[in-house]
C-alpha cells in the first residue's frame, strides 16, 4: 500500500473512532450533568468533522498531478489543517462561554463516578489514536494526519485535566471547580488551535522551514563531493507529502551535460538518502567562474587560475543566497567572462 493509500485508511478509522467516543462523551454528559464533560463532548464534535474534512483533503492530495495543478493537489491538507485550527480555536471559545454560563446559574452534579470512567475511555483511546497519526503523519510526510493527531493528543490532555476536575468534585462535592477546570482546559485548547492554524498557514504561504534546510544543507555540507564548486539558491517547498527541491549547483566548466548530469544524480540521490524519496529536484547547473577557484577544493584540475585558498563551509545563508560563492579575502569578479580555451 502507498504512502498515500495509506493515509486515507488510517483517516477513515479516525473518523469512525471519534463519532463512537463523541457518543461515548454525550453519554457522560447526560449521566454527570458536568459542564467540564460537555465541553469535552463539543470539542468532540471538531474531532468529528476535522475528521472528515481530513479524509476528503487526503483523497484530494492523493489526486495525481494534471495541466490544471502542475505540483499536484498537496495543498489541500494544508487548507484542511487550516480549517481544523479554525474548529479547535472556536470549540475553545464555546468552552470558555459555556463555562461561564455554569458559574452564573450552577446545576447539581450527580453519577460522577460512572462519568469519569467513560471520559476516561475516551482519554486512552483518543490518545492511542493521536500517537498512530502523527507517526504515521511524520513518516508519510502528511500535514493532515500530523495535526489531527496532535489535535487528538491535546484533547486527551484536556480530559484528563477534567477527569482530574471530576475526581476532586466527587470528593469535595465543590461543583464551583467543574467551570474553573473548564475554562483553564479552555485555554490550552486555544493554544493547541492557534498553533495548528499557524503551521497550515505557514504551508500555505511556502514559509520556509529553517530546520530542514539547516539540516540538509548540512548532511550536503559533509558529503561533498569535488565536483560540487558551490551550492546556491536553494528554496524546499512542501507539497502534500511531496517535497520541491530547487537549488543551484556550479560544477568545473569543462564538464560536457551527462558528467554534469552525474553530478545532479548524485546531489538528488544523496539528499534522498537521508530524508525520504518523496522528493522532486529542480537543480540548475552553473559553471564555474575564475573566482571560484580559491575555493574549489578539485585537485586535479588543469585550468586552474588561482590557487585553492580555502574551503568555504554551506551555511544556511550562503546556501539560501541567490550568489555564488567566493573567498572573503579574494575579490569578486562576476562580470569577467569565463576563458574557455579555442580550437587551433
Amino acid at each position: 500500500m502507498d504512502k498515500a493509500r495509506q493515509n486515507i485508511s488510517i483517516q477513515r478509522w479516525v473518523v469512525a473512532i471519534a463519532v463512537i467516543l463523541f457518543l461515548l462523551k454525550l453519554a457522560a454528559y447526560y449521566l454527570t450533568q458536568s459542564v467540564a464533560v460537555l465541553t469535552d463532548a463539543l470539542e468532540s464534535t471538531v474531532n468529528v468533522i476535522a475528521g472528515f474534512i481530513g479524509l476528503y483533503s487526503l483523497h484530494v492530495a492523493a489526486k495525481p498531478r494534471d495541466i490544471d495543478h502542475p505540483y499536484g493537489h498537496g495543498k489541500a491538507e494544508f487548507l484542511s489543517a487550516a480549517v481544523e485550527g479554525a474548529l479547535v480555536l472556536m470549540a475553545g471559545l464555546i468552552i470558555i462561554y459555556e463555562a461561564i454560563i455554569d458559574f452564573i446559574h450552577p446545576h447539581p452534579l450527580q453519577k460522577l463516578d460512572k462519568g469519569i470512567f467513560i471520559v476516561a475511555f475516551t482519554a486512552i483511546v483518543n490518545f492511542a489514536v493521536g500517537a498512530v497519526c502523527i507517526y504515521k503523519g511524520r513518516r508519510n510526510n502528511s500535514m493532515a494526519l500530523t495535526a489531527g493527531g496532535k489535535h487528538l493528543q491535546s484533547d486527551t490532555y484536556s480530559t484528563m485535566g477534567i477527569i482530574a476536575g471530576l475526581v476532586l468534585i466527587w470528593f469535595t462535592h465543590r461543583t464551583w471547580i467543574d467551570g474553573v477546570v473548564s475554562i483553564i482546559f479552555a485555554c490550552i485548547i486555544l493554544y493547541t488551535g492557534y498553533h495548528i492554524l499557524r503551521k497550515s498557514v505557514a504551508g500555505i504561504m511556502d514559509e520556509a522551514d529553517l530546520q530542514l534546510l539547516q539540516d540538509m544543507i548540512g548532511y550536503v555540507n559533509q558529503h561533498r563531493r569535488e565536483n560540487w564548486v558551490d551550492l546556491h539558491n536553494l528554496r524546499v517547498i512542501k507539497y502534500g507529502g511531496l517535497l520541491h527541491v530547487d537549488c543551484h549547483l556550479s560544477v568545473p566548466w569543462y564538464l560536457n551535460v551527462l558528467e554534469a548530469h552525474i553530478e545532479i544524480d548524485a546531489l538528488t540521490d544523496l539528499i534522498r538518502s537521508r530524508f525520504g524519496e518523496s522528493m522532486e529536484f529542480f537543480v540548475h547547473t552553473d559553471a564555474c567562474r575564475d573566482f571560484s577557484c580559491p575555493i574549489c577544493t578539485k585537485e586535479d584540475c588543469n585550468v586552474r587560475k588561482h590557487a585553492f585558498e580555502e574551503r568555504v563551509e554551506w551555511t544556511l545563508d550562503n546556501v539560501i543566497a541567490n550568489k555564488r560563492h567566493t573567498s572573503p579575502r579574494i575579490p569578486v569578479r562576476e562580470q569577467l567572462p569565463i576563458e574557455f580555451p579555442t580550437e587551433a
